[in-house]
């Protein structure tokens, strides 16, 4: 019997499904060969005790990076909100760096490759990350070559990863390097995914074809803006904050991300307002605050003329449990049209969703 031993780190605030899709893929294995061959998976926290995940389900490690560890083939660490608290940690750094040395591989999903970064591990290394963190991750660790589009990277035993689903991806690569093309091709059926994905993050993604490449004048003016939505930038105030006239700020912003300054920030108003509904319960009064709108009705606005849609009908179609997210602002949204009634010939007003 083949084993492989598998360690995944887990912190306040790690993404579930970074630790969960990949877990899940390689537990098939055992199945799917009948019990030749298996993944030994053990969780290790970076805290003892129990470590609650950004969607608010809680694990308790086998291990923590404090205990004696097996040696273990792969090392794979999550993203999430989290790690920005936790990828400085110098406890985990030097628990990964000996993990790089000891391991076959190690690998970071999504945004977890912070970790690494802090650890040293990213130094004129090629990586990937998810597509939001993307300036982020230039501007903290400048050494790292980063690929935006890639869904993930190889280099060296380092592994990297775009956001979220793409740990599947990776779970299934490293399946297909481990046990051959035919396994990972039967455990992808199983979870009805593909065995590759086509094409890159710019398919999820309307701002990663204008994120500004790393190491040029513009990222950290991009992050600036990503991080603070929510004030009044105009070309004035983020030329004076990139020390260039406004002349200068728009051709070179322009000529390094194909769009202007204030056309990126108003796509990305729109992108963080797009995720705001599909994935929050904050108001639609909250979420265009905290997009930088200073009305409900030129939230509403802008809206409607990029995605011909309004908010709250977009929460709708888009927020699976929408039904049971519904504020007094999204019942303010709620557009009147006339329709007959039923059995009359005339008319009367409903309120429609």
């Amino acid at each position: 019997m083949k084993r492989i031993k598998v360690g995944m780190v887990v912190f306040p605030g790690f993404q579930l499904l970074d630790i969960a899709g990949p877990k899940d893929a390689f537990a098939e294995v055992k199945i799917l060969s009948k019990g030749e061959c298996e993944y030994e998976m053990l969780t290790v926290g970076t805290t003892r005790g129990t470590v609650q995940s950004s969607s608010g389900l809680t694990t308790v490690p086998d291990r923590t990076i404090f205990d004696p560890c097996p040696d273990f083939d792969t090392v794979i660490v999550p993203g999430g909100l989290g790690i920005f608290d936790a990828f400085d940690d110098p406890a985990l750094s030097a628990w990964l760096k000996d993990q790089q040395k000891r391991c076959r591989r190690i690998a970071a999903i999504c945004n977890g490759l912070f970790a690494f970064g802090s650890a040293g591990l990213l130094d004129n290394k090629v990586v990937t990350t998810h597509w939001m963190d993307v300036p982020r991750l230039a501007a903290t660790f400048p050494r790292a070559k980063i690929e935006p589009d890639h869904i993930f990277v190889q280099d060296g035993n380092v592994f990297t990863t775009a956001g979220v689903t793409a740990g599947i991806d990776l779970s299934l690569a490293m399946i297909e390097d481990d046990f051959g093309r035919q396994m990972a091709l039967d455990v992808a059926k199983y979870l009805v995914v593909y065995l590759r994905r086509a094409g890159g993050q710019s398919q999820f993604s309307p701002l990663l074809e204008s994120l500004a490449l790393p190491g040029s004048q513009t990222v950290m003016l991009q992050q600036y803006m990503l991080d603070h939505l929510h004030l009044e930038h105009t070309v004035t105030s983020l030329a004076e904050r990139a020390h260039m006239s406004t002349r200068n700020l728009t051709r070179t912003f322009t000529r390094e991300c194909g769009v202007g300054p204030m056309t990126f920030l108003n796509n990305a108003r729109i992108d963080a307002a797009r995720r705001f509904l599909e994935g929050t319960e904050l108001s639609l009064r909250e979420i265009a605050r905290r997009c930088g709108y200073d009305s409900m009705d030129g939230f509403r606005r802008v809206f409607q003329r990029r995605l011909n849609i309004n908010p709250a009908e977009y929460r709708d179609r888009f927020r699976p449990d929408a039904a049971a997210v519904v504020t007094d602002d999204d019942r303010s949204e709620v557009s009147r049209k006339k329709v007959r009634a039923p059995g009359t010939g005339s008319q009367k007003l409903v309120l429609v969703r």
